[in-house]
């Protein structure tokens, strides 16, 4: 599991979440992944590219699970 602290910010974009968790290698990477339906969040498959994150979202990519805190 990976915990990613918003760290005084509100949210983060979705892709730039899979960059900065560093599970894709490029942010046209990311994007491709969320449009094919590859990410889910909170359980439910996500194709929204810039879906804002909340502390308390839980993402799964590639078998990962990305806790946003």
């Amino acid at each position: 599991m990976i915990e990613f602290e918003l760290k005084g910010h509100d949210f983060i974009a979705l892709n730039d979440l899979l960059k900065v968790t560093h599970l894709v290698g490029t942010g046209g990477e990311a994007n491709i992944r969320i449009t094919s339906g590859e990410v889910r969040v909170n359980d439910v498959v996500e194709t929204q590219k810039r879906k804002k994150l909340r502390a308390g979202d839980v993402v799964i990519f590639q078998g990962k699970r990305i806790v946003v805190r």
